[in-house]
């Protein structure tokens, strides 16, 4: 009997170690909009699917999704979905994923879409790197704040504006229905399709592509999201010490903090563009800011689930 025991011990031991998906990080996606959003999630290339790819995110409520160890991918909202009653097809009128269905398997979002992305290191000694980007345009707000994180770079990010009304019209994505109501805001590259502003051909460098007077529309309302594709300096966030991550729709104005660009950014002026913010470089909301610091770890997305099952095999065991 005590033979078997220890077989069984080493067979679960070896399945812990060597088989389970490891989790790095937890990431709590919250809708904070008085409207349903429907997230998406898309694994970068030679990244493994996750097994949620999309789901209804009702206002006022969360989810939580362990993700695995260096994954790399993006996340974003989709909005005004309907399902058809004789089809069954599953479309949005923003970030449509155009799987047909709730889920977004291999889908990307349809632009306009703001898109939050990570690169997670999988190991607390190396960096996660994230950001929130406008570059395939805008259709709600987004803000990602790090619970657990180290490091001078490891901060809140996002676009907390309203970008749909005061999106110039020939960038404007409007309603369907009433064809008034702006509901997304499209990209200089997604609504002319140039290379100067797609960064592609002669411009495919960051020594030739530079802002445009959309893109800078843009960076003026969210100074941290990318506004067009070589906007790394001022964009690009790191937290070392493998954080989780709390995702947020709709930012509340007493949670905001942050997208503000601080004076050594750039000559200590920046444009009267843009709400919630004072632009002599202060920060108007600084609650969501304290998230950065510290924050109660989510214990079962440190462990795998057969890492937790062979614990409690030990324990059974012990008392058999």
């Amino acid at each position: 009997m005590a033979k078997q025991k220890l077989t069984l011990l080493h067979f679960l031991l070896h399945a812990a170690i060597f088989y389970a998906p490891a989790f790095s990080a937890t990431f709590t996606l919250t809708n904070n909009c008085t409207y349903t959003v429907w997230p998406g999630l898309l694994s970068g290339a030679g990244t493994a699917p996750l097994p949620t790819t999309g789901f209804a995110l009702p206002p006022s409520e969360s989810r939580s999704l362990p993700m695995p160890s260096s994954w790399s991918g993006k996340l974003w909202g989709r909005t005004l979905c309907t399902q058809d009653p004789q089809t069954s097809i599953f479309t949005c009128a923003t970030g449509d994923c155009n799987t047909g269905t709730l889920e977004c398997p291999g889908g990307n979002a349809a632009i306009p879409a703001t898109l939050a992305e990570f690169t997670l290191s999988g190991s607390a000694a190396a960096q996660d790197f994230y950001d929130v980007s406008l570059v395939d345009g805008y259709n709600l707000p987004i803000l990602i704040s790090p619970v657990g994180g180290s490091g001078p770079n490891c901060t809140n990010t996002g676009c907390a504006s309203d970008l749909n009304k005061p999106c110039p019209t020939d960038l404007r994505v409007n309603s369907e229905s009433d064809g008034r109501v702006a509901v997304a805001c499209k990209s200089a590259c997604g609504a002319f399709d140039k290379p100067e502003f797609c960064c592609q051909g002669a411009f495919g460098s960051p020594d030739t592509c530079k802002p445009s007077t959309y893109s800078e529309m843009f960076k003026s309302a969210c100074p941290r999201a990318y506004s067009y594709a070589y906007d790394d300096k001022t964009s690009t966030f790191v937290c070392g010490s493998s954080p989780d991550y709390v995702i947020t729709f709709c930012p509340s104005s007493s949670s905001a903090a942050a997208s503000v660009r601080p004076k050594n950014w750039d000559n200590g002026t920046s444009p009267a563009v843009g709400g919630g913010y004072d632009w002599n470089g202060k920060m108007v909301y600084d609650g969501l800011d304290m998230m950065s610091s510290g924050g109660r770890r989510h214990v079962y997305g440190r462990y795998s689930a057969a890492g937790l099952m062979a614990l409690w095999m030990l324990s059974w065991m012990g008392r058999v």
